[in-house]
């Protein structure tokens, strides 16, 4: 159960982070940072020109309202994206970048304590944005 889980768990994370990688518009950090922490959602226009929204809701990730990832295996409790360099129009000679850190609990299966974990990633945005 826990290698399913973690697998869940990679499959979505790698998802999240290809999409943002070929994504642009990213959502900026308020008041012109160019550096912030934002918790539970990052809103960004693919490639294809849709908004997406990565959100944490009830427990698992979700994709403009769809799970990502199963909640009968994967308990999501933290979502943050760090973002830097993410507000058009300032030259600040940084590339946008997002680190996107979740942290939960994997299912170890019946009768048995679900297993705790923290993962990282990051995303730097593909179109150029000096």
């Amino acid at each position: 159960a826990t290698s399913t889980g973690i697998d869940n768990l990679s499959f979505a994370i790698e998802e999240m982070s290809r999409t943002i990688r070929t994504g642009s518009n990213y959502q900026t950090c308020p008041g012109g940072q160019q550096r912030c922490t934002i918790h539970n959602s990052f809103t960004f226009t693919d490639t294809y020109g849709e908004s997406v929204t990565y959100a944490r809701s009830n427990g698992s990730i979700k994709k403009d309202g769809n799970s990502v990832t199963d909640e009968s295996l994967v308990d999501v409790t933290s979502l943050k994206f760090y973002i830097t360099g993410a507000n058009p129009g300032i030259a600040d000679g940084l590339q946008p970048y997002i680190t996107i850190v979740v942290a939960g609990t994997v299912s170890a299966g019946p009768g048995r304590e679900d297993k705790p974990f923290t993962v990282q990633t990051g995303a730097n945005m593909r179109a150029i944005d000096l």
